[in-house]
Formats: C-alpha cells, structure tokens, sequence
C-alpha cells in the first residue's frame, strides 16, 4: 500500500477502537466500515462511491498541506495525484474476490433463491394440486407464506446474536428442509398450509439474516454489490418457479415442482463447511478470536499478520461506531422519535413500505395465473413472461439507482404503475384489447421494479446513521411482511368481488403514493461528497499524525499543522 508523502507508514488501531497515525488510504477504510452498515443492501453502491471519493479529496488536502512553498498548479497537480491514488486503494475491494468469499456468497444467497422460488411456486399449479378446495383454503395456503415470515424474521435475530450468523443460517436450512418436505408429501390443503407457515418462517428468518451475514462478511465496498446479487437470487427463484410451472403443474407432476426446496437444503448443508462465521460477531463476542483472524486472513486473501491485526482494527472500530447491542431498540427507536429530521425519514419508510406491498405486486406474483386466465390461451406462458420481466427490470433498476433521486424513482415508479393499472381495467372491462393487460401487466411489474422495490429499503440503509440502521430496517421488515399477508389473503376475494375492477384499489394507494411522495417525502439520495468531507475533517484530524522532516525544528511543524488542520475545516465549512 503506497504512503502519501508526509503522512508516516507505521500506524496501529487498538482492539477498544482507538486509531493511532493512520494514513489517509487506512483512514479511508475506516470510514468506509463506519459508515457504511453492515448489511448488503440493493443500490448501495452510491454510497460506497461518494464515502470514497469524499475520503480522496480529504486525502488529498492532507498530502497538500504537508508540502510548503507549492504554486497553485503544483496544488492542483499534486491533489488530484493524490485523489486518484487514494481512489485507486479504496477501490481495492471492489475486484478483490477470493475463492471462500466466493463460495461463502454462493451458498448464503441461495436462501434468498429459495424465498423468490416458495413465493411464485403456487402460482401455475393451483388447479392441480387436491382439486375441489375452496378459495378460502388456497387463499390461506398462500398468505400463510407472508403469516410466517415475521415470526421468522423476529426469531432470526435473536438466534443470529447467540447462535451466530452461521448457526442460524445453517438453522434456516432445517427449517427451510423441514418446509418443503411436508409441502413435497403433503397429504390434503392442511398439510400445505402447514408447509407454507414454515417456509415463511424460513424466508423471514433468511430475509433478515442473509443481507446481514453478506454486509459483515464482505469488504464496505462490495455490500451494495452483494445486495444487489441477493435481490437478482430473489427474483430469479421466482422466474425459475414460474419456468418449471410449465412442465409439472399436472396432476402428478405437481410435488416435483416443490421437491425443487427439500433438493436446494440438501446441497446446502453438503457444502456447511464452506460457509464462514462471521468474523464481525466473532470479534464482537472475543476481540482476541483467533478463528476470527483465520476467517478474515481467508476471505481477504492477507499473507501478513500486520496485514490482518489492520483489518481486524477495522471491524472492530467499524462495529463499535455501529453498536446499538448495549441499547434496545425501543430505546433507539424513541431517541429517532426525538429527532425531527429521522422521525420524518422514519415515517417516509413506514409509508414507503405499506405502499409497496399496497400496490398488490404481490397479488400479481400468487395469483398472475388466475389473472391471465381468459387473457391469453396458456396462462402460465404469461406468469414466466412476467417473471422474466421482473429480472430483466432489476438490472434495469441497478443501472438507475446511481443516475437518479430516490424521490424520482418513486415517483415515475408509482405513476407509471397507476397508469398501467388504469389500461388493465380497461382491458378487463372490454374498452381495450385483452391483449394490452399483457402489456400493461408487464409494464406495471418493471416499473415495481424501477422504483418501489427497491428504493423503500435502500432509503433505510441510505440514509439513517449505521446505529439506526437495524432498528428501522427490523420495523420496516414487520410492517412489509405483515403488508404482504393481508394482500395474499385478501385479493383473491377483492378479486371475486370486484371482478374487473379488482386494480382500481391498487390504483388508489398508487395515487397516495405519488401525491405523498411529490409533497412530503424529502429526497433521500444521500450525503453529499461535501458535506462528508467536511464532516471526515472535523472527525479525523487529530487521528491523522503528521511527521515533520526537521527534528530541531519538530514543535513549530506540528503546531504549524495544527493550524493548518484547522484552516482545512473552516474553508470546508465556507464551502458548505
């Protein structure tokens, strides 16, 4: 790791979090485990970058101020020298991917393979499987996936913190096991309603836990990557799902489509011993943990024991910025109460979260079948185009997030929605062509896709300090999960009952959120790379030593610096 002249090589961070001379490019990672939460979310990548770029140009007037007598373009040549040096180390992480990271990702996301697969797999075979039930049972069959998940997910957090990220993943497996084989061998509509529960427990439990084990596994700057990979595992378990209804949603075809579940746990837990312990929890539960050490030389790839004592540094200053174990979360959730901005953003998530699941994108994933019937000759065709769809407007949404405002996806998002949801009414009622609810119904998924899909979560991760960050995301996941129960259970009735009206309460809660997020709902794109500077300046001056070249002549360099330091932090602060 190259030095920058004038800041010394030789630093060390103690185990309680203190730094001691670090250099800028060191320092930058510190901010990057600081303030980037521990958790992969979907379009985190923004954030990475601007903490980064921020960090440079901090760096970069670090290495400025240490040489005397530069003329302006010699300033300006030697900053952005420097800005791309630092750049070019943070970045580091991006394209460091080692062979039991790798491995470890893999096997971590096929849980998340598994939630997008239990959640389409009703769809295509509806009409097969115990003929003669009722819609009550069906509908209970369904929102008994939803039912289970919050109790998976308030139960997934607890384990997590006494059993470990690996125990409780590997926990998730059996439960996940467990599921899909009464579901594989059910014997009537009860045993699959059972099977359901339990597989919603499992997907709560690895909704919560999988983002978590990825965020603490991997370097800061490759959570949003990984957030990303375990949305496309999400939807891709969907679209599979929708793809093998083709085949085997016959009579006695149909519990191969489940066994798909029970076959994906086996292969699981064959390859346990490839899935690593988190080394944050490790360090967390023994700062001194050998193991840990062994995981993170692994996973980085480190020869030197410098090497890793340096990134150990990291996870545990990192989790000690981060660390709300010491506080429960009513009293975390009554100190964001107290904070008129965070109660504002708090509440814009509540809001965000209702109206994804409100919006009855989830009515489109359990019943798209039943909806295409009479629209199209072969129904389940329809179901896997409009899965195929929702993957193929996920990456869409990944190349957006980085262009646009959070507050703008909404609202193209929740207003291409509406007007989507207008032309299959019309279609439905006979005004249109039946053929323009194909159309409509895919154009509705990809802009779920574009902007409430992902943006209600990114928002959380985005925007609270990392000490918020799992509180809200705990009562954003409730409130979802809670959401999605009652759209699973209700719309085949609002169905019934509203015939080819069925979208216009859709329409309705989309028209809310447009007008609440035009209106009241701030922008929530994040910090700007000025502001961040600023804020690095007056956090990390004092940790950021200084050796001057002339011993006889030490003290007046250092307060030379001091003055310096201070100069830096009051024209930033003009800059604001």
């Amino acid at each position: 790791m190259p030095s920058v002249k004038g800041i010394p090589k030789s630093y060390s961070i103690s185990l309680d979090g203190r730094t001691e001379g670090l250099t800028p490019t060191e320092l930058g990672r510190q901010e990057l485990y600081e303030l980037i939460p521990f958790t992969a979310v979907f379009g985190l990548q923004k954030k990475e970058r601007t903490i980064s770029q921020a960090f440079a140009s901090y760096a970069a007037d670090i290495d400025v101020m240490s040489q005397r007598n530069l003329s302006e373009s010699d300033i300006k040549s030697r900053r952005s020298r420097t800005s791309m040096i630092i750049l070019d180390e943070l970045e580091f992480d991006a394209v460091l991917v080692t062979t039991p990271l790798v491995c470890a990702i893999l096997l971590a996301t096929m849980s998340q393979f598994l939630v997008g697969y239990n959640t389409g797999v009703l769809n295509a075979p509806a009409d097969v499987i115990f003929k003669g039930h009722s819609t009550l049972s069906w509908s209970i069959a369904v929102a008994a996936f939803p039912g289970g998940a919050p109790f998976g997910a308030t139960a997934g957090g607890k384990l997590a913190d006494s059993r470990g990220r690996r125990g409780a993943l590997l926990m998730a497996t059996w439960v996940f096991l467990l599921g899909g084989l009464i579901q594989t061998f059910a014997l009537d509509m009860y045993s699959i309603i059972v099977a359901r529960f339990i597989l919603g427990f499992a997907s709560g439990f690895s909704s919560v836990l999988v983002p978590i084990y990825l965020g603490e596994l991997a370097p800061p700057r490759l959570r949003g990557m990984l957030g990303t990979l375990t949305q496309f595992a999400l939807v891709i378990g969907i679209l599979i799902s929708n793809i093998m209804g083709l085949s085997f949603s016959t009579e006695s075809l149909w519990r191969y489509l489940f066994a798909i579940t029970p076959i994906t746990c086996v292969i699981q837990l064959a390859l346990a011993p490839f899935l690593f312990e988190s080394p944050r929890w490790l360090l967390g539960k023994d700062p001194s943990s050998l193991k840990a050490r062994y995981i993170i030389k692994q996973l980085r790839g480190l020869r030197y024991d410098h090497e890793v004592e340096t990134e150990v540094g990291h996870f545990v200053m990192g989790g000690a910025a981060q660390k709300t174990e010491q506080t429960s979360n009513k009293d975390v959730l009554g100190e964001m109460l107290g904070r008129s901005k965070i109660r504002m953003l708090l509440f814009s998530a509540l809001v965000l979260q209702m109206a994804q699941q409100f919006c009855g994108i989830n009515a489109v994933f359990y019943y798209s079948t039943d909806f295409f019937r009479g629209v199209i000759d072969n129904p389940s065709i329809g179901t896997t185009l409009v899965g195929a769809v929702n993957v193929i407007a996920t990456y869409a949404a990944l190349l957006l997030m980085d262009r646009c405002g959070r507050k703008t996806l909404i609202l193209w998002s929740s207003g291409g929605m509406f007007l989507s949801c207008i032309f299959i009414v019309l279609a439905l009622r006979g005004i249109v062509s039946k053929v323009i609810a194909l159309v409509a119904i895919n154009a509705y998924v990809i802009f779920f896709e574009l902007g409430l899909g992902p943006v209600p979560w990114l928002i959380v991760a985005e925007m609270f300090d990392a000490k918020y960050v799992a509180t809200a995301m705990s009562l954003c996941c409730q409130l979802n999960f809670s959401c999605n129960f009652i759209v699973g259970l209700g719309y085949p009735f609002m169905n019934k009952w509203l015939d080819t009206l069925s979208f216009v309460p859709f329409a309705a809660v989309l028209a809310f959120t447009f007008v609440y997020t035009f209106f009241i709902l701030p922008e929530t794109q994040g910090t700007t790379p000025e502001e961040l500077a600023a804020d690095m300046v007056r956090r990390n001056s004092r940790s950021v030593i200084y050796e001057p070249k002339d011993e006889d002549n030490s003290c007046a360099i250092d307060e030379e610096w001091r003055k310096a330091m201070e100069q830096l932090m009051k024209e930033e602060q003009e800059h604001m």
